[in-house]
């Protein structure tokens, strides 16, 4: 094979391929179903048309067996007259009747089979068209249930649906960060509001050094003019001489 015809070949196939992916099976099975009506109707006009040409020749075949019986009747006149030269005339037209009838005898078997041979074809026809109207159904029903299918997972696949859960991540995300500041900010009010009471603490303690200085300069103040020795203060002390 060479090289033109596999190329050929490959197009061909890439053709079919594409008349294929494009055939839509609804349209295609309803254009079938259309195609057999229309060939049982050419079909029934075919029976009917058999039907009328058998029924002709029947009346054909009657006749010339009514002719025939007739010019035996007239035979049989001419020789009660004594007439045989006109009986012999009528028996040769009764035998020119008789060759007709069988020649059309022949005919109208022909034409009774043909009619029976085109009757079963289209009763044949019909249950055909019967089985492939069910199966039409069937397979236009499964056409649409995959195109949905097919719809449904192309819209399922084009749908991000890590976007919501992102969505939902960075909106806990803010959510934790507001919490954060909230809880920053009331700690920093809570020092604020320590640091005012250490003032206001440090504030007393002073008040006290003052009041004490005030009792030891005035010995009336004070409740013990010698205060007795404690070694705690003396600890104290020590600590704060040594920092």
């Amino acid at each position: 094979m060479g090289l033109f015809d596999r190329v050929s070949r490959v197009v061909r196939s890439w053709l079919n391929a594409l008349v294929g992916a494009a055939e839509d099976p609804e349209q295609i099975l309803e254009q079938t179903m259309i195609e057999m009506q229309d060939n049982l109707v050419t079909l029934r006009q075919a029976v009917a048309q058999a039907i009328a040409s058998q029924k002709r020749l029947e009346q054909q075949f009657n006749q010339n067996q009514q002719q025939a019986a007739e010019w035996e009747r007239r035979a049989k006149i001419a020789l009660q007259h004594g007439d045989e030269q006109l009986a012999l005339e009528a028996l040769s037209r009764k035998k020119t009747a008789l060759n007709a009838a069988m020649a059309l005898k022949g005919q109208l078997e022909q034409s009774v089979t043909q009619v029976e041979t085109l009757k079963k074809q289209m009763q044949q026809l019909e249950s055909k068209i019967a089985e492939a109207r069910t199966r039409k159904e069937m397979l236009v029903a499964r056409a649409r249930a995959a195109k949905a299918s097919e719809q449904l997972q192309q819209t399922f696949s084009s749908m991000n649906i890590n976007a919501p859960m992102a969505a939902f991540e960075r909106m806990e995300e803010r959510v934790q960060e507001l919490e954060a500041r909230s809880q920053a900010v009331a700690e920093l009010n809570s020092d604020t509001l320590e640091a005012k009471f250490a003032a206001l603490e440090a504030g007393s303690v002073e008040e006290d050094l003052a009041r004490l200085k005030a009792e030891l300069a005035n010995p009336q103040l004070s409740p013990s003019s010698t205060p007795a020795y404690d070694p705690e203060l003396e600890a104290l002390r020590r600590q704060l001489e040594k920092n």
